[in-house]
């Protein structure tokens, strides 16, 4: 039997952008402001600042992404903490902190949360009616992984 993990109604969100990719995350939220209100918001560093402002509610922030920030999200996703990802990530432009960008959206992926890497498939996750009520997802069994592992 796969094991399931609950997502309740208000779902916590973390936002996340890279500096050329924040005013289009702080528009789409702003744009969104009435159904944002609904969840609970988390963000890093100077992107939960601009979010405070201009959404006027509480964004519990982490570190600056560079500084450990989305390693931080990233431990919260592996401990279930986190139901949505939505990260504006620049696909233009080379980032210091690349591997920690790349290990965020594998935890992501690896835990089965929503994930949206721009403003379409933001708006999708947004607009969807199981965004507004409980829902169940199915958490991947990687045990075969560790057998391997173990085996070698």
């Amino acid at each position: 039997m796969k094991e399931v993990r609950k997502i309740g109604s208000r779902k916590r969100i973390a936002l996340v952008a890279h500096d050329n990719k924040k005013k289009d995350l702080i528009e789409w939220a702003e744009h969104n402001k009435v159904v944002l209100a609904r969840h609970e918001l988390i963000a890093t560093g100077t992107t939960g600042k601009l979010l405070e402002e201009k959404l006027d509610r509480p964004v519990q922030r982490v570190l600056s992404g560079p500084l450990g920030g989305d390693q931080q999200i990233g431990a919260m996703i592996a401990e279930g903490k986190i139901d949505v990802l939505i990260f504006f990530w620049d696909p233009m432009e080379s980032q210091p902190h690349d591997s920690d960008v790349k290990a965020l959206l594998r935890l992501g992926v690896a835990w089965n949360i929503l994930l949206a890497c721009d403003r379409a498939t933001a708006d999708f996750i947004l607009t969807s009616p199981l965004m507004h009520q409980d829902y169940e997802t199915q958490l991947p069994d990687y045990s075969g992984y560790l057998k391997r592992k173990v085996a070698k």
